[in-house]
C-alpha cells in the first residue's frame, strides 16, 4: 500500500474528520445533558428556597396572617435582602414567595412539581383565586410540559372556564384532577372545551358549513392549537359507508393521551336533537371499522354556533361519548369574553343542579326553564 498516494491520504483525512465529528457530537451531548441536569437542580433548589422563605415569613413574622398585613415588615426585609443578594428578593418577589407558601402549603408537593415546573410557572398561577383552577393549570402544565408563555396564554384564554370539567361539581373536579396528578390520566372532560374560540378563521357574518370546514382545513395548525394538546389530524370528509348509502364525517382527529378517535361534526346555527343520532351512527361505524385494539372507544364532538344547556342535559349529552360545544368566530374583548364564559358555566351548573335535586326549592324559580314542550327533568330523589 502506498501511503503517499493522494487517494489514500484523502481517505485518511476523511476518516479522521469523521472521527473528530463523532467525538464532537458525543462530547457536545455530554455537555448539554450535564447543563440540563444542573439547570434542573438549580431550578428545584431555587423554587424550594422561595417556598422556605415565604413560609418562614408567614409563620414567624406574620403568624399565618395574609401578606398584606405585614406590608411594612416585608418592605424593610426586602431592602436589606436586595442589598446583599440582589433584585431577586425585591418587594414584589417576596410577596410572591409569601403567596406561594400560602397557596401551596404542602412542601412535598412543591418539591415534586419543582422538578418539572420553574418558579416562573408558579408565579403565573399565583394570581388565580380558585384552588381547583390553580391545580388544573399546574397539572396540565406539568403533563404537557408547557413553557411559561404557553401557560400564560392558556390562563388568559380562560381554558379552565372553557373546559367541560369546569361545569362539574367541585368534588368531581377534584377527583379528576387527583387522577391526573397521581396517574397522569386525562379524561375527555379535561380535553374538550365549550366554547371553542375560532376568530382566526376569518369568517364573515354569513357562511356555510362548507365555508367553516374549508377555513378550518386552511388554518389547521391554529385549529389544532385551539382544540388542545395531543390532537392530531386524521381525515377530512371521512367516508362512512352504511349499506348502500355513504355518509361523510366532517373531521376526524386522534388524541394521543386519550388514545381515542375524535369525530367532529360542524354545524352552522343552533344545535338540533337529530344531530345526536347522526353522531351515534358515525361512532358506531368508527368503533367497528377504525378502532385499533389498544384504543379506547371513539368520541364525538358536535360543534354548533349555539346550544342550550337544557337540550344537552335532556339528551344526556353532558356526559358520555357524544358532546356538544359552541364555537365563536368573532374576537371578543377580554372582559366580555370572561362574562360570557362565566354565564355559560353558571347556567350549565344551575341546570345540572336542578336536575340532580341539589338546589333548594326556594332557589329554583331563579333558574332557566326547560324548553317549551320538553319533558320535565326527573328528580332522582323521588
Amino acid at each position: 500500500m502506498d501511503d503517499n498516494n493522494p487517494k489514500n491520504l484523502k481517505a485518511e483525512d476523511a476518516d479522521e474528520h469523521a472521527r473528530l465529528s463523532a467525538l464532537h457530537a458525543d462530547v457536545r451531548a455530554l455537555i448539554v445533558a450535564a447543563r440540563q441536569r444542573v439547570g434542573l437542580y438549580v431550578n428545584q433548589e431555587l423554587t424550594l428556597l422561595y417556598w422556605d422563605v415565604g413560609r418562614r415569613i408567614r409563620t414567624e413574622v406574620l403568624q399565618e396572617q395574609r401578606a398584606d398585613y405585614g406590608e411594612q415588615i416585608v418592605r424593610t426585609l426586602s431592602r436589606s435582602l436586595v442589598e446583599e443578594f440582589g433584585r431577586g428578593f425585591g418587594r414584589a418577589n417576596l410577596f410572591n414567595m409569601l403567596r406561594f407558601a400560602e397557596l401551596f402549603s404542602d412542601r412535598s408537593i412543591v418539591q415534586t412539581l419543582s422538578g418539572q415546573l420553574s418558579w416562573s410557572h408558579f408565579v403565573e398561577v399565583l394570581t388565580l383565586d380558585e384552588p381547583l383552577k390553580r391545580e388544573f393549570y399546574v397539572e396540565l402544565a406539568r403533563l404537557h410540559r408547557w413553557s411559561v408563555r404557553t401557560l400564560r396564554d392558556k390562563t388568559r384564554s380562560m381554558l379552565f372556564e372553557r373546559s367541560v370539567l369546569s361545569r362539574k361539581p367541585d368534588a368531581l373536579i377534584q377527583q379528576e384532577i387527583a387522577l391526573l396528578r397521581e396517574e397522569d390520566q386525562l379524561t375527555p372532560d379535561m380535553v374538550l372545551r365549550d366554547p371553542y374560540l375560532l376568530p382566526f378563521l376569518g369568517l364573515a357574518d354569513t357562511y356555510s358549513e362548507k365555508d367553516l370546514e374549508d377555513a378550518i382545513i386552511r388554518e389547521m395548525e391554529a385549529f389544532l392549537l385551539e382544540v388542545g394538546d395531543g390532537f392530531t389530524f386524521a381525515a377530512r370528509q371521512k367516508a362512512i359507508p352504511v349499506g348502500k348509502k355513504t355518509y361523510w364525517l366532517d373531521l376526524l382527529l386522534y388524541h394521543r393521551k386519550l388514545k381515542r378517535l375524535v369525530a367532529i361534526e360542524l354545524k352552522v346555527g343552533p344545535f338540533q336533537p337529530d344531530y345526536k343520532g347522526q353522531m351515534e351512527l358515525y361512532l358506531s361505524w368508527l368503533n367497528r371499522n377504525e378502532r385499533e385494539p389498544h384504543e379506547e372507544a371513539p368520541i364525538g364532538l358536535i360543534l354548533c354556533s349555539e346550544a342550550q344547556p337544557e337540550e344537552i342535559t335532556l339528551l344526556g349529552l353532558e356526559q358520555g361519548d357524544i358532546r356538544v360545544a359552541r364555537y365563536l368566530t368573532e374576537t371578543l374583548p377580554p372582559t366580555l369574553l370572561e362574562a360570557k364564559l362565566r354565564d355559560i358555566v353558571r347556567k350549565q351548573r344551575e341546570y345540572l343542579a336542578r336536575r340532580q335535586g341539589l338546589l333548594e326549592d326556594a332557589d329554583r324559580e331563579l333558574l332557566p326553564e326547560a324548553p317549551i314542550g320538553a319533558p320535565e327533568p326527573e328528580n332522582p330523589a323521588q
